[in-house]
């Protein structure tokens, strides 16, 4: 059994130093997020069961946490989109795997510069560090809000959310990774559309297309994953397996809905937020994408409440600009995905719950209106 390091940095070189120092030790890690309240933090080393706390000021034992075994590299947190994050486990294996398969695919005529701009805490984030770290990328560190100079500054690539892809210009990059929730349309050509989840080491798709060394399939319209860069269990329960298409038990299943058609991943939504509306079935990824693009909504997530008639009546939470949006909300519903997808209720919201990387809270959702 090891120790599990917490590692309380904020992003920048500090925190890549100490990544390098538990890689070098062999020391397990997890990173804190550093925009959390004092008892959520502690509520997040209890989750990660981390033993010690390495921070600027020193290391610190933890009395509560329990320590890893040796081949576990890394313990994150699940994004918690749909309900409590969970702690989950990945190898140094499964990094390395994680490290190397994205460089392989991204790998230009030069080594990919690295401009670190999500939080570390979060997959998507970290696997940023550590394509530097496990592997011969290299970081350009400078302010994460800085992204639309960092190309003339050195950058080559970077990992943004669409609220990023939004707000900067990143024409100038060779490639940019978007994930958090589903892409917009259209988005420039270097932006490379990703999928993957903190089970899979990161993203595991570009678009549409996976990795070498990863097979995803799909069995009841459940997207199943078999990868070297899948986690190996959660802090509290094993990793769920489930049969793939050879017969075989060691696939995950993600609990993604999508189809492989020719090779290609479409993905839909989790299945469990799939909403029945008087018998048709409605991914709330799919109107969202829809309802984004009407003039003046500036934010939208689906959620639907039980209905005796329909099953599920479907409610738009909209975030608006403040001018009338109902006729145009629902126009574009009904030509865009059909009648069944005409939301029974449209209500103003000041925000959409989302989690750091950008993902909806789905199970937030009635409990905002």
């Amino acid at each position: 059994m090891a120790t599990l390091n917490a590692l309380d940095f904020a992003l920048g070189p500090e925190l890549e130093h100490a990544l390098r120092r538990c890689v070098e030790s062999d020391e397990a890690f997890c990173v804190l997020d550093q925009r959390l309240s004092p008892r959520r933090r502690l509520e997040e080393l209890e989750l990660l069961g981390a033993t010690v706390l390495r921070a600027s000021d020193g290391r610190t034992a933890l009395r509560t946490g329990r320590a890893v075994d040796s081949e576990v590299g890394l313990v994150t947190l699940t994004s918690g989109s749909s309900g409590t994050p969970k702690a989950a486990e990945l190898t140094w294996d499964a990094l390395r795997a994680s490290a190397l398969m994205t460089q392989a695919r991204l790998r230009g005529a030069s080594v990919p510069v690295w401009y670190p701009c999500l939080p570390a805490n979060h997959i998507g984030g970290l696997a940023v560090l550590l394509r530097a770290v496990l592997g011969d990328a290299s970081l350009l560190w400078g302010d994460p809000d800085d992204l639309d100079t960092a190309p003339r500054r050195g950058a080559t690539h970077a990992a943004v959310v669409r609220t990023q892809l939004a707000r900067h210009d990143l024409s100038g990059f060779e490639t940019v990774l978007l994930g958090g929730g589903r892409p917009p349309t259209p988005r420039d050509d270097n932006v490379v559309t990703t999928w993957g989840m903190s089970e899979t080491g990161s993203g595991i798709v570009y678009d549409g297309v996976a990795l070498d060394g990863v097979a995803v399939a799909s069995v009841d319209e459940e997207l199943i994953v078999r990868s070297p860069t899948l986690f190996r269990s959660y802090r509290d329960s094993p990793r769920p397996r489930t049969i793939g298409p050879d017969g075989l038990d060691d696939w995950f299943p993600t609990g993604d809905a999508g189809n492989v058609v020719d090779g290609r991943v479409s993905v839909r939504g989790r299945v469990g937020f799939v909403i029945n509306t008087g018998g048709e079935k409605l991914w709330p990824e799919d109107l969202e994408a829809v309802l984004a693009t009407v003039t003046g909504v500036r934010d939208v997530a689906i959620t639907a409440v039980d209905d005796d008639e329909w099953g599920q009546s479907i409610v738009a939470l909209v975030v608006g600009d403040g001018n009338p949006l109902n006729d145009a909300i629902m126009a574009a519903a009904s030509e865009r995905v059909g009648p069944w997808a005409k939301p029974k209720e449209i209500r103003y919201v000041a925000a959409i719950p989302r989690t750091g990387n950008g993902k909806v809270r789905r199970s937030e959702l009635p409990h905002v209106f």
